[in-house]
């Protein structure tokens, strides 16, 4: 199988390489390609060493399968032409996620609405996906209403030039500005851009992709994205409301039989979820589970993803799982 990955240079395009090898996903040719900058340059994968190719190339040695993570103007530009191809395209940026005709998957929720048509596949937000993780298998128990969230997202979201202006600052360096303010010893309620009504695009992308994933547009959503200055892992405050009561022994006892799920909720121990711990692996974390004391039907909770693996390549590779489960990609 030729498999293709996009952005192969990059921080999430790394990952994917990685997780590929972990999964021991069935690659007999792999294919990174880059931007014309970075063509020649070497990438190593179960021990050997592939050159960069640029997309043109790529497109002409007709992979299986192209996992795509080099933003949404290049998404929109060659996914069609992979697609048109044959190729199966699971693609990370935000260009076709809310497009009426594609699919928006996490795969432990609704991979199954995947068909043998679907040749562009929709990777959700990072800060969307652990989110609805943990939600899903409550919102098919109890019905949410309402969720209110605020963010705590890593610098590694943003990429590797942020990353580098967080070190220089912290080393007492000149620092080449990705944000518009510094980053360590500070937090910027501000990712993305904002739009007219206030609210940035990664806010409203946690609105229209959780009512999209979930199969509800009933599903209300006020969102406040901040970056913090931790260089792996997001993490979220989440207080859901649901139409129906609960109890918080059933919340733990679904939430911890839901696949992907590691529920770390014990606080008189000081077990409950941290990005340090969370970075470099797969599943999602979620812990500090209470009872809001203001109002009724209301969980609050608090919910910690590597934002480069569920929250990017993790998920791509496990929808190519899936593709491959069900027969549309052959090893």
């Amino acid at each position: 199988m030729k498999v293709a990955v996009f952005g192969a240079t990059g921080l999430v395009g790394g990952v994917m390489l990685k997780v590929l090898e972990e999964m021991n996903f069935p690659v007999t040719e792999l294919i990174p390609i880059a931007s014309e900058r970075s063509v020649g340059k070497e990438v190593f994968f179960k021990g050997n060493a592939y050159k960069v190719v640029n997309p043109q190339t790529g497109l002409s040695l007709k992979p299986t399968l192209a996992l795509f993570s080099a933003g949404g103007d290049t998404s929109k530009e060659w996914a069609p032409k992979f697609a048109e191809a044959g190729c199966f395209v699971v693609d990370n940026s935000s260009a076709w996620r809310m497009d009426p005709t594609k699919k928006l998957v996490v795969p432990e929720i609704n991979a199954d609405e995947l068909t043998a048509e679907d040749k562009i596949i929709a990777n959700p937000n990072c800060s969307t996906i652990q989110m609805v993780l943990a939600l899903a298998p409550l919102h098919a128990r109890f019905s949410i209403k309402r969720i209110v969230v605020s963010t705590y997202q890593s610098v590694s979201g943003t990429g590797i030039k942020a990353l580098n202006q967080m070190a220089a600052e912290r080393n007492g360096e000149a620092a080449d500005m990705i944000y518009p303010y510094p980053i360590d010893m500070n937090c910027l309620p501000h990712i993305d851009v904002f739009t007219e009504n206030g609210y940035t695009k990664e806010e409203l992308k946690m609105v229209n992709e959780t009512r999209k994933i979930l199969g509800d547009n009933s599903i209300n959503v006020s969102p406040t994205t901040v970056r913090i200055p931790v260089k792996g892992g997001h993490s979220e405050a989440v207080n859901v409301e649901f139409a129906n009561d609960f109890n918080l022994e059933e919340v733990r006892n679904i939430l911890s039989s839901t696949e992907g799920i590691i529920v770390q909720d014990d606080p008189a121990n000081k077990i409950y979820p941290m990005p340090l711990y969370a970075e470099g692996k797969n599943e999602v974390f979620v812990g500090r589970l209470r009872r809001d004391i203001s109002q009724p039907n209301t969980l609050n909770m608090w919910i910690v993803a590597d934002n480069l693996r569920k929250g990017a390549a993790t998920n791509a590779v496990q929808i190519a799982l899936y593709l491959l489960k069900k027969g549309f990609i052959k090893a």
